[in-house]
């Protein structure tokens, strides 16, 4: 079953990764796009999950709807993959695959998404958090630094074709 919502997010660098992750743990995430279109993000993603089981989803992606707040908010829609379908589908990904490490970290009563990125995007470490509206209030870790979810460099469709450097 597909489900579809609007997704309003916040993506900031993370200055201090052992701090931001801790003792959470990580899967393993390779995500590749068959359109890095930003009218139309068509992403295939597996996810390892610790101790061994997969998942995957074929994810579609609106253009930002500055309407509702700039950049921060757009459609998704979601469907689930059988992963060995994934895995064929990663294959046909250009430039290349995006890998991760992502850790759910619970702070300031809001779940934050740390993503440790490896391969040609060593790191990077961006953390994200999904809001409400985009209005919502947001109290900042200590360890989050620029706010960069308008700067498309940081998209991972954009890190997929052009690497971040540090």
């Amino acid at each position: 079953m597909s489900r579809g919502l609007l997704e309003v997010e916040r993506r900031f660098l993370v200055t201090d990764a052992a701090a931001a992750v801790g003792s959470a743990p990580g899967q393993l995430i390779q995500q590749g796009y068959l359109s890095r279109d930003p009218q139309r993000v068509v992403r295939v993603r597996l996810v390892e999950n610790p101790p061994g089981g997969e998942e995957a989803w074929l994810t579609v992606k609106g253009a930002p709807d500055p309407g509702r707040g700039a950049t921060l908010c757009r459609m998704e829609w979601e469907l689930p993959l059988e992963p060995v379908l994934a895995r064929e589908w990663l294959k046909l990904c250009r430039p290349f695959v995006v890998e991760k490490s992502r850790h759910a970290v619970e702070c300031g009563g809001r779940l934050w998404v740390v993503d440790v990125f490896h391969g040609l995007n060593e790191g990077l470490v961006l953390a994200e958090v999904e809001l409400e509206d985009p209005c919502s209030s947001l109290l900042l870790p200590a360890w989050i630094g620029e706010e960069v979810g308008a700067d498309s460099r940081f998209h991972n469709s954009v890190l997929a074709g052009t690497p971040y450097h540090v």
